[in-house]
């Protein structure tokens, strides 16, 4: 690694720790309180480590696979120090992590086996959705990708405007109806235009609100429909955004979706505002669907590739 890209590895680092601090600072003040005046891992201080991982927004289902994975170790090595837990509890959640990252890290800068390669980005209004299309473009096409913006958020004027502004400001070209267009008609257009100027990517935004499930799922299997039409195998990526400060809700929003629609990655954003961190553990294991960028600040670049060691390093310690 070069004098440069260390550089840059340090600032992404810093930039992380900070906008996991409120849930570094919760999850360790609780871990202090749940092994004071402890010496050894037993079963009291695996009872107190399962309500701080609860309370952590970690999940139940999540939480106790990860104390059955220590009370697995603390069988096996007989004695564990409580002052070596958390050293083990980083361990077993990035395996955790691990186990669930089905796909390769994303990657800007990465060639696609597709041209273009499409993503449709799905989630409820207000979690940072069209932002986070608009930084991923941003990203590509810094990275030297011809990128293509598809507005079939139709539903709001808010979001057809809100992409407008970000195509403008990444320097990317957007495909645009305006509020009540069909958004199948829009995501069609889209990737046409994509396949007829030869662009790399394709990000199309999608309604964040119908008025049932039912609805929901229809307009989204029709979107992709109409895309395959165009590009064998599009979308070739479903990128769920969600709102990590909800903590649990994000979870039911996420439960919703896959029902409606095949998830290949979740980007989770407003981890800089909120300490419930532990959403990105639990909502990736639950889901079996891999974390590709959490979103740790308001400017473009603080959208994030997720690595899982760097996020669990910087949610326990800083300068990890």
């Amino acid at each position: 690694m070069g004098f440069f890209e260390k550089l840059g590895f340090k600032k992404k680092q810093e930039k992380l720790e900070d906008g996991l601090e409120k849930s570094r600072d919760g999850l360790l003040g609780k871990l202090g309180k749940a092994i004071a005046g402890k010496d050894k891992v037993d079963d009291e201080v695996l009872d107190d480590l399962e309500e701080v991982l609860i309370t952590s927004d970690v999940g139940v289902k999540t939480t106790l696979e990860i104390i059955k994975r220590i009370e697995e170790r603390v069988a096996r090595d007989k004695y564990l120090n409580t002052s070596e837990l958390q050293k083990i509890l980083r361990e077993e959640i990035i395996a955790l992590l691990k186990e669930n990252d089905h796909d390769k890290p994303a990657d800007f800068d990465a060639q696609f086996t597709h041209k273009p390669h499409v993503v449709m980005v799905v989630g409820v209004n207000g979690v940072g959705k069209t932002t986070t299309i608009g930084k991923l473009a941003w990203h590509y096409q810094g990275a030297g990708k011809n990128v293509l913006l598809g507005a079939a958020d139709t539903f709001r004027a808010a979001a057809v405007n809100q992409l407008k502004i970000w195509s403008e400001r990444a320097n990317v070209p957007i495909v645009q109806q305006g509020q009540g267009a069909d958004p199948a008609a829009v995501a069609f257009d889209t990737v046409s235009s994509a396949k007829a100027k030869g662009s790399d990517i394709v990000l199309v935004d999608t309604a964040g609100r119908l008025h049932n499930k039912v609805s929901l799922m229809n307009e989204l299997t029709k979107i992709k429909r109409v895309m395959g039409k165009v590009v064998d195998g599009a979308p070739h990526e479903v990128i769920l955004v969600l709102d990590a400060s909800t903590g649990q809700n994000a979870m039911q929003q996420a439960k919703a979706f896959t029902q409606a629609v095949d998830i290949t990655g979740l980007a989770l954003t407003k981890l800089d505002g909120t300490a419930k961190g532990g959403i990105v553990i639990g909502i990736s294991s639950e889901l079996s669907v891999p974390v590709k960028y959490i979103g740790v600040g308001e400017q473009a670049d603080d959208l994030q590739v997720f690595d899982r060691i760097s996020f669990v390093n910087a949610l326990f310690d800083k300068d990890k």
